[in-house]
C-alpha cells in the first residue's frame, strides 16, 4: 500500500492527520506506507473515505486511476 503516502501528500497531509481522519493510529499508517503491514478491507476503506477516494483506487498499484490498455 505504498500508494497511500502518494494520496495523503497530495492532501497535504501528515500521517498523523490521516490517523486521525481514519481513525487509526499514526504508527499503523506508517506501517502501512513502508509496506511492513497490509489493512484490512475495513481499514482500507476507512483510509479510502478519509482520503476522498475509493478503495479501488486505493487499492491499485499505481498511484492514480488505472489505465485501460488497447489490445
Amino acid at each position: 500500500m505504498k500508494n497511500l503516502a502518494n494520496f495523503r501528500k497530495e492532501k497535504g497531509w501528515s500521517q498523523k492527520e490521516l490517523s486521525d481522519k481514519a481513525g487509526v493510529s499514526q504508527t499503523y499508517i506508517s506501517e502501512l506506507e513502508a509496506g511492513k503491514k497490509q489493512p484490512t478491507v475495513l481499514i482500507a476503506q476507512k483510509l479510502a473515505t478519509a482520503l476522498g477516494i475509493t478503495l479501488s483506487e486505493l487499492l491499485n498499484e499505481e498511484f492514480g486511476s488505472p489505465k485501460s490498455k488497447a489490445s
